[in-house]
């Protein structure tokens, strides 16, 4: 006698949607999160009126799997503009994407952030991911760093590319697939991301509504063949889905953890935005790395005013734990966003202060854009670990390992 058909075991994004596809689908599915919300790494918490996400996140609507299984108008997704700020020696300016963002191109061109010999490289290096992004994905892969040296590109592009993309992959090194990163680029020409109102935690709890049986508080202390130990009892069920991250999944089944890359974010309450736009701010000072330990920040107000009370602001800033100053404290973020924008941040309180070691997966050379999901003994697997490091990754993933259950 079996008390469901299938336990999926985390409510994270692959969770949820493996959950979903198998009701869809007639199964009697059990949903256990050791956490007191869904979500998993995206989730939000309430401070003091403002909400803050765990760790700077976005929603990017062009994915496929968003797209599909998504209603992303019912999330009031505030968009940030298609560009980004960057500080120079001199001032702070704006590169954009000419083709979304004509307002705010011509002063790319006329700041001169824009070298017509890196352009050009950038431009053939990044048509094969916009228009055959499949071929993309199985074309001969490197290191980001490596593929950029190839390609000849060295001056501000280079390195607002690589801030830029170093926050996004959490990698200050450039050891990031170069495949992989061609089709994040993709994903971005194609969308501006932004934040649901109320929070990225709106994201799972819409991928949870309707499921009938999600029981949050309920640790799982081990897996078997026909079933699973919780803190509350034994479950039986003719199969089971290991839906966390990659350290626990490890532990519960066998399957080797994946590197993860982590980082910090701070969230500071702010009077006024530093600067009014809707974009993110990197620093392109200094050679190799940032002349400070903060490698994005964003008044994410000034996108999804929801965050903040009436009248007042938030803003984010990153440091990755790869690097020596990954740890800073908060003088030390405080003096490079004053030198960031060009402001005093006397008045700025923080609101919260999030460490997360294991932000995301690394995606190293060459690009696996999936990696096994079954177990054995009626047990699979299913997370960003399992497919690419991003909500779409997530979300394959937990369709893919439906589809095995479905076919076992």
């Amino acid at each position: 006698m079996t008390d469901a058909d299938v336990v999926v075991v985390g409510a994270g994004l692959a969770g949820l949607r493996c959950a979903r596809a198998l009701a869809d689908a007639g199964r009697h599915v059990v949903v256990l999160e050791a956490a007191g919300h869904v979500g998993g790494r995206v989730t939000s918490d309430d401070v003091d009126g403002y909400v803050v996400d765990c760790g700077f996140q976005v929603l990017n609507p062009s994915y496929p799997a968003v797209r599909r299984w998504v209603d992303v108008d019912a999330l009031g997704l505030g968009a940030f503009d298609a560009g980004v700020l960057v500080r120079t020696t001199s001032s702070l300016k704006v590169l954009a994407d000419p083709r979304r963002a004509p307002h705010l191109a011509w002063s790319s061109l006329r700041d001169g952030l824009i070298d017509a010999r890196d352009l050009v490289g950038l431009v053939r290096w990044m048509t094969p991911a916009l228009v055959r992004p499949q071929s993309s994905a199985t074309a001969p892969d490197a290191p980001l760093a490596e593929a950029l040296d190839r390609l000849g590109v060295t001056g501000k592009e280079r390195r607002i590319l690589e801030r830029f993309l170093a926050g996004v992959v959490v990698d200050p090194e450039g050891a990031t697939s170069a495949n992989f990163v061609r089709l994040l680029l993709r994903s971005f020409a194609l969308a501006s991301p932004g934040l649901p109102e109320g929070g990225m935690r709106r994201l799972p709890e819409q991928l949870a509504a309707g499921l009938a049986d999600v029981r949050l508080d309920t640790s799982v202390v081990g897996v078997r063949a026909g079933g699973v130990d919780t803190d509350a009892g034994p479950i039986a069920a003719r199969h089971v889905v290991v839906a966390t991250g990659t350290g626990e999944a490890e532990r519960l089944t066998g399957m080797p953890a994946t590197e993860m890359h982590g980082l910090t974010t701070w969230w500071f309450a702010v009077p006024e935005p530093p600067d009014p736009r809707p974009l993110l701010a990197v620093d392109a000072r200094g050679t190799h790395t940032p002349p400070g330990p903060v490698w994005n920040a964003a008044t994410v107000t000034t996108a999804a005013p929801s965050y903040a009370p009436a009248g007042r602001h938030l803003l984010e800033a990153t440091t990755l734990l790869a690097r020596p100053d990954g740890s800073a404290g908060e003088p030390q973020v405080r003096a490079h966003l004053a030198d960031l924008y060009r402001c005093s941040t006397d008045g700025w309180e923080v609101v919260a202060h999030h460490v997360i070691p294991d932000a995301v997966p690394a995606m190293p050379p060459p690009l696996r854009l999936t990696r096994p999901v079954e177990a054995g003994d009626g047990v699979f697997v299913c997370g960003d670990h399992r497919d690419t490091a991003s909500i779409q990754g997530a979300l394959v993933s937990g369709q893919r390992a439906a589809r095995a259950v479905l076919a076992a």
